[in-house]
C-alpha cells in the first residue's frame, strides 16, 4: 500500500528529528519536530504539527503552556460533569497576557493555541492598528455539554470537550472596546482589526467561525480545535 502524503511527511519529520537529536544537523528549535514547543519561538509548519501532537500528551502540553508569557492556569484532573461529556487533558485558564471576563475550562491544546495566537497574531496586530496592546477579552464560554446548535440528532459540539472558545470583544489598554457584534465590517480600523484578527486565528485553530459564517456567530468568533484550518 502506498503511504499517504501525511504519513510521508511524518516520516520525514521523525527522520529529521532523529538526525537533529544526534547532532548531525543543527537547526533552530522551532524547526526540530522532537524539540519541545515554546510559545515565544517563531511559528513554523512544525509548530502546528507539534501543537496537534500534544492533544494526547498531558505533561508535554502543560510544559509547553508554562512557556507562555504571563499565563496563570490551574491543571484539572480528568472528570465527567453531572451533565455528561467527559473532560480530559483540561485546564482552567485564569489569565494570559490579557484578563478575561471570567476564567474558563479549556482543553490544554486549546489553551496553548490561544497563547500562540495571542503572542504571534493578536498583540502584534493590535499594536500595528491601534498602537495599543489588547488588555482584556470578553468571551461567552468554552465548555458546554451539548450538540451543535443544540440539535437533538447533531454531533457533539467542540464545546462539549472544552475544545472551543467563543470570543465576543477585545479591550485595549487605553479603554477602547472592539465588539464583534458592533464593529464587524464597520469600514474603519475596528472592523479591519476584527477581520485580520479572525484571519490570524485561522493559522492556530482548526475551526474559526465569525459573522460571515451564519447568524448564530453574528456576535462572536468561534475558535475551536476540530478540523484543519476551516476558516469562515
Amino acid at each position: 500500500m502506498k503511504p499517504s502524503p501525511a504519513t510521508l511527511f511524518l516520516i520525514v519529520l521523525i527522520a529529521l528529528g532523529v538526525a537533529l537529536d544526534k547532532g548531525v544537523w543543527k537547526v533552530p528549535r522551532e524547526w526540530n519536530p522532537l524539540a519541545p514547543l515554546v510559545v515565544s519561538d517563531p511559528v513554523t509548519p512544525v509548530t502546528h504539527w507539534k501543537l496537534k501532537a500534544l492533544s494526547g500528551d498531558r505533561d508535554a502540553c502543560l510544559n509547553a503552556l508554562d512557556t507562555a508569557p504571563d499565563i496563570r492556569y490551574v491543571p484539572l484532573a480528568d472528570y465527567t460533569p453531572a451533565a455528561g461529556c467527559p473532560l480530559e487533558n483540561v485546564v482552567r485558564v485564569v489569565h494570559t497576557q490579557v484578563s478575561f471576563n471570567a476564567s474558563f475550562v479549556a482543553s490544554c491544546p486549546l489553551a496553548l493555541a490561544w497563547t500562540l495566537y495571542e503572542q504571534h497574531e493578536l498583540q502584534p496586530l493590535s499594536q500595528r492598528i491601534f498602537g495599543e496592546r489588547v488588555a482584556r477579552v470578553r468571551h461567552y464560554g468554552s465548555f458546554a455539554c451539548r450538540n451543535i446548535y443544540h440539535r437533538e440528532n447533531a454531533r457533539r459540539s467542540e464545546h462539549a470537550t472544552a475544545s472551543a472558545l467563543d470570543v465576543a470583544a477585545f479591550g485595549l489598554e487605553d479603554g477602547r472596546r472592539i465588539s464583534v457584534l458592533d464593529d464587524w465590517r464597520d469600514g474603519g480600523e475596528r472592523g479591519r482589526f476584527l477581520e485580520d484578527a479572525q484571519q490570524g486565528a485561522c493559522h492556530y485553530f482548526g475551526t474559526t467561525l465569525g459573522p460571515d459564517y451564519n447568524a448564530a456567530h453574528a456576535n462572536h468568533f468561534h475558535l475551536g480545535m476540530r478540523g484543519i484550518s476551516f476558516c469562515r
